[in-house]
């Protein structure tokens, strides 16, 4: 018998509350603050904090750090807005660190 398998899905390491889903992926080449990090175009499940101005490895950005909606806890950030033309893709878009997130459901 086949069992249903639903969307690959990245959680909270620390509670288990989903954050994404796998194929929201844009890039897994990204560092954070605690080493590797991937960038998503969607994320779930989480609290948007303050917005601001923060000199990044490419240059200066308007972002905005973002938290697990059920224990808080901080899991990344979300790109407001990019100064540097060649950087404006990552607008609107996640950063979750690879620290902060388990696999599930693969």
């Amino acid at each position: 018998m086949d069992e249903t398998i639903g969307p690959r899905l990245y959680s909270c390491y620390k509670c288990k509350n989903h954050v994404s889903v796998h194929d929201d992926i844009i890039s897994k080449d990204f560092q954070g603050r605690n080493g590797r990090a991937f960038l998503f175009s969607h994320v779930m499940n989480i609290r948007v904090g303050t917005k601001e101005d923060r000199h990044l490895t490419t240059g200066l950005h308007t972002v905005a750090d973002i938290f697990c909606a059920d224990c808080h806890e901080l899991v990344g950030w979300k790109y407001e807005r990019a100064y540097e033309p060649t950087q404006k893709y990552k607008e609107g878009k996640f950063i979750l660190e690879k620290s902060k997130i388990v696999k599930e459901n693969w």
